[in-house]
């Protein structure tokens, strides 16, 4: 039976994954049969990372309340919904308000997962899980350019993905009986954590401050990868559409090597040179054309154990009791970043240039860096 729900929970972590880097390769067509400004695209990642920060918040309620397995099982279906919706859609509006039923599924499901995996599983499980996660990024930009290429539109990439999650949610619902249920007496025995209440233990600002930094590089490099190729290197859509995807085979890659490594190095340790080699990638990006695409893959490299390391942490830093509230909490940190930080730059882009798309990533991966070592001093001083 343990294998069996390993198994369901990294289709899980492949459905996590599927939806993420859609709108990113498929923006530089759709913008332009929606009649909108190319900066539009932040809007609707903005009412996502929202919805997200809503339901990441009450993670800790629901958790305790219905189990990590009900919760992964109801989001996922959420998700395929609001993709059925996309594929549908004809409108900007329409998007918009798709995109609502879009964040709830995405934030309830990644705290309440990720926070279940970092109870009851090795970093190097994290790791590998987490590369589940790259295989679906990888897989839905590949579905779109196809898509694209084939003359079928951007409509049918979004019904293709959404066929896929319904079936894996009709998987994860069948596996319910193999989950951990939450215990009714032990739940009401300790309150859920508020946010005062968490801002007050030492690091969680830090921590929450690198994860707010994390999500903004990595949703505006993936947002922004194929227009960025498109408007400042020249590249046709249909082949930068492709390209954006070696930003998640990075990933993927990386999280696949890492998992070998990551119990030694330790989680500290993962971040750190995670960042060092992201801050690489970036200055490969910004050289030229040729360079940039190289540079893609080895941000998503640098990326790889930077997110799965951060969470599976926390328990460690913070005690298991407050865990699912920290996770929640770090992730709607995370989707802030996400839901501001993207945005912004598409106003930068339209009023100064899209070429500042290197300089925008190095600022967060500087923060980034000097944040998680303020932890870590943290850390050490709690440990003395």
């Amino acid at each position: 039976m343990y294998s069996v729900l390993l198994a369901v929970i990294y289709l899980a972590f492949i459905s996590l994954g599927l939806p993420d880097s859609l709108l990113g390769s498929a923006w530089p067509v759709m913008y332009e049969q929606l009649h909108v400004p190319i900066s539009y695209a932040g809007i609707i990642t903005m009412i996502i990372t929202a919805g997200t920060i809503v339901s990441s918040l009450l993670s800790d309620r629901l958790t305790r309340t219905s189990g990590a397995g009900l919760v992964t099982a109801v989001s996922v279906l959420l998700t395929a919904v609001a993709l059925y919706g996309f594929s549908v859609s004809r409108s900007f509006v329409l998007l918009c308000l798709w995109a609502v039923p879009y964040g709830l599924g995405a934030g309830a499901v990644d705290a309440a997962l990720n926070n279940y995996v970092a109870l009851h599983y090795a970093s190097r499980h994290m790791n590998w899980l987490h590369c589940f996660w790259g295989v679906g990024a990888t897989v839905s930009p590949y579905v779109m350019g196809y898509c694209l290429t084939q003359g079928l539109g951007w409509h049918s990439g979004y019904r293709s993905i959404s066929v896929i999650q319904f079936f894996i949610m009709a998987i994860i619902f069948m596996s319910l009986p193999l989950w951990k249920r939450p215990n009714p007496q032990t739940s009401s025995l300790s309150k859920p954590l508020s946010l005062p209440e968490a801002l007050k233990i030492r690091g969680v600002k830090f921590v929450l401050i690198a994860f707010f930094s994390y999500l903004a590089l990595e949703l505006t490099a993936s947002l922004w990868a194929s227009s960025y190729l498109v408007e400042f290197r020249g590249i046709h859509p249909q082949i930068a559409a492709k390209f954006a995807s070696l930003f998640f085979i990075g990933i993927t890659f990386g999280r696949f090597l890492s998992g070998f490594v990551a119990d030694r190095i330790g989680d500290k340790g993962m971040i750190r040179y995670g960042i060092i080699v992201i801050v690489g990638g970036i200055v490969l990006v910004g050289l030229s054309g040729a360079t940039a695409l190289a540079g893609l893959i080895i941000i998503g490299l640098g990326c790889a154990p930077v997110y799965p390391s951060i969470i599976h942490s926390t328990p460690a830093n913070f005690g298991k009791e407050n865990s699912q509230a920290i996770v929640g909490i770090q992730m709607a940190s995370a989707y802030l970043g996400g839901t501001l930080m993207p945005p912004l730059f598409g106003f930068l882009a339209d009023k100064i240039s899209i070429g500042l798309y290197p300089l925008y990533l190095g600022f967060f991966a500087l923060v980034m860096l000097v944040m998680s070592e303020l932890l870590n001093r943290t850390a050490a001083k709690e440990v003395r």
